[in-house]
């Protein structure tokens, strides 16, 4: 692993493909712009709005997230995350993907989130993931990107599942990819102190792109994509402002902090 910018982008995402693509668009090269090698998009980049809305289009989706990725990795030359897209599973849901593309267009390593949001929050608001979407029943893969370090995947609820990313801290990730459109009431109380954890505790860096603002009627994100180090220290936080946040990462730093901070050597219980 070399030092390097590694971009969270923070978007606002709404029930219009083409509109959130363009967005993208913009954000991707703002990253690149400033230097960016890493880009991490959100979770529902390319579509975020009525359930019934999303099913009708998805295999359209599908098709253009995926083209959008490869085209954006090519033309920038960059490693960019899309953090969550439906992909039709074949039996009236989708899967809730997370595709990783590389500089020449390649994929690179492929998740089906496997925790669903089914949940009723205290704001009176109630998700029900699992109406549309199909669990993913595979652990997200470590690609070892070289330059880049070991990248792990994940997908937003899953932050809630420690077990998942000490897996990946397991099998070699340096950088924990958690793309997000977490909900603006949990996400006051919860989302930095979920991200920190799951960085302190396996002394990871963390990239974590987000959704931000309102969608719809219904639909209101946190916001706050951030990226963290491995001591759980906040390098770059977005706020609520649509926009990409790119610090550096440096291996010297996540040797620093794996050397005095041994504690995955220490585990008693495997």
């Amino acid at each position: 692993m070399k030092s390097y910018l590694a971009a969270a982008v923070q978007m606002n995402s709404v029930p219009d493909l083409a509109k959130n693509l363009a967005q993208a668009e913009e954000l991707i090269d703002l990253a690149v712009r400033r230097g960016a090698e890493l880009v991490g998009l959100p979770e529902n980049f390319s579509f975020l709005g009525d359930e019934e809305a999303k099913m009708t289009q998805a295999a359209q989706i599908a098709e253009e997230s995926e083209k959008f990725l490869k085209t954006m990795a090519q033309r920038f030359q960059v490693t960019i995350l899309g953090g969550g897209y439906p992909v039709p599973a074949g039996n009236g849901k989708v899967y809730n993907t997370a595709l990783l593309m590389g500089p020449s267009g390649q994929e690179l390593a492929r998740y089906e989130k496997a925790h669903l949001f089914d949940v009723s929050i205290p704001d009176g608001v109630t998700y029900q993931e699992s109406a549309t979407v199909l669990a993913g029943v595979k652990m997200p893969m470590v690609y070892n990107s070289g330059d880049l370090g070991g990248l792990g995947l994940s997908v937003c609820y899953d932050v809630r599942f420690p077990e998942l990313f000490r897996h990946l801290s397991q099998h070699g990730a340096d950088l924990l990819f958690v793309p997000a459109a977490f909900t603006a009431y949990t996400g006051k109380d919860h989302w930095r102190v979920l991200l920190q954890a799951r960085a302190i505790e396996n002394t990871c860096y963390v990239l974590a792109p987000a959704q931000t603002g309102r969608h719809n009627a219904l639909r209101q994100s946190h916001g706050h994509a951030m990226v963290i180090d491995p001591w759980g220290t906040v390098l770059a936080d977005a706020g609520e402002d649509v926009g990409v946040r790119s610090p550096k990462l440096s291996p010297a730093r996540l040797e620093q902090v794996r050397r005095q901070m041994p504690s995955l050597k220490h585990r008693v219980f495997v």
